[in-house]
């Protein structure tokens, strides 16, 4: 019997089941914090099947360790890399509120994907743009005659292209906007000619006029660099039953590029991204039907684009396939040697390559039979 002198032996405090995350931001749970999860040290699907890790987007990758993005209104950022069970943990210890938002964004994350526009996405897909307009930034007038933008269209199918993006409308930096009827007038007879023939034609358009009428020819998409700004456009998309690629931009093509500004370029156009998928879910559009599209060179400098490409798995958080279109961007000549955009197909294929890395499930880009064979080698290296 211990002598009545004797102090009671203090209890010792309960190990934190974070881990190393214990004393990590410790004003998480305060309000208007908002929480984010990146995948990062990907590993073959394989390891999913062992029990090693979590699927990523139903695609052909894998992952148990992720970055913990924490910031608040203002300026605080904080940032981890830990194992998953650690983050989910960590999450528990600070609120209720951010384990619950963890625990969504893991859900979005791991859950497979169901096919887009009536496409599996087993596969990345090719989306090849064909511009029927005199001014786009890389082929203008190339293809403005209808005729012209059909044999291109034709000649893309056969090197692979799985879908056809086409679009009246050039929103390179600097342009001018075109009257939607004056869009229709270009865009309708492409679209007319290969819907017939059953391809997947996709209408690149921010206005919700020419997203009717494409549907009505027979698009299955609608791709809007605008994020469904027009106020018509997303009753139009809920109406038709139209999938729709959701695209940030900063600012309009006619001035985006002036002065480009974010607080965290990846995580703010993750949030506006968030609140259209959301826009359109209270819509009656839901995730299955929507591609979420960071909007590479749209209001964006060099360094943003690269944050954003660094963080491409950053999206999947969001519950829909995701979609990168950097072929020919300015981006990428002005980190090489000023090379015009015809000249800029080395870069492309190396940068649409690293976002399929991150699992984007679909490219869209000029140089079809390129990023098909780029593709095919891709496949071999990682199997499903």
């Amino acid at each position: 019997m211990p002598p009545l002198s004797a102090k009671p032996t203090a209890k010792a405090a309960p190990k934190s089941a974070a881990g190393s995350l214990a004393g990590f931001c410790p004003w998480a749970g305060e309000d208007g914090v908002r929480v984010y999860l990146r995948p990062v040290g990907l590993m073959p699907i394989a390891a999913w099947a062992k029990g090693a890790a979590v699927p990523l987007a139903g695609g052909r990758f894998a992952f148990s360790t992720a970055e913990l993005i924490v910031r608040d209104a203002g300026t605080r950022i904080d940032r981890a890399f830990a194992p998953l069970s650690e983050i989910m943990a960590w999450g528990w210890e600070r609120s209720r509120a951010v384990a619950e938002a963890l625990d969504r964004q893991l859900g979005a994350l791991t859950r497979a994907r169901a096919p887009f526009a009536g496409l599996s996405l087993a596969r990345p897909l090719i989306m090849g743009i064909v511009n029927v307009t005199p001014d786009s930034f890389s082929d203008g007038g190339d293809f403005l005659d209808p005729a012209a933008a059909i044999a291109h269209g034709e000649a893309m199918l056969a090197a692979g292209a799985d879908i056809l993006d086409v679009g009246g409308e050039s929103t390179r930096p600097g342009a001018a906007p075109v009257p939607p009827e004056e869009e229709e007038r270009r865009v309708l007879p492409v679209i007319r000619h290969f819907a017939e023939k059953g391809v997947a034609v996709s209408v690149d358009t921010r206005h919700a006029r020419v997203m009717e009428a494409a549907a009505a020819a027979g698009a299955r998409i609608v791709n809007d660099i605008a994020g469904l700004s027009d106020p018509d456009a997303l009753p139009v998309v809920a109406r038709t039953g139209t999938p729709v690629v959701v695209m940030h931009m900063q600012g309009e093509p006619g001035t985006m590029q002036a002065n480009p500004t974010y607080r965290d370029a990846a995580l703010d156009v993750f949030d506006w991204l968030e609140e259209r998928v959301a826009g359109c879910a209270a819509a009656g559009v839901p995730a299955e039907r929507i591609a979420v599209d960071p909007g590479i060179g749209f209001g964006k400098t060099v360094e943003h684009n690269l944050e954003i490409l660094r963080h491409t798995a950053l999206y999947h958080a969001l519950g829909c396939a995701v979609l990168i279109g950097l072929s020919r961007k300015g981006f990428i000549g002005r980190l090489s040697r000023g090379e015009p955009p015809k000249e800029r197909l080395a870069g492309s294929l190396a940068a649409g390559l690293e976002t399929l890395n991150q699992g984007a499930q679909i490219l869209r880009v000029h140089d079809v039979a390129e990023t098909a064979q780029a593709r095919a080698l891709w496949e071999g290296l990682h199997p499903r």
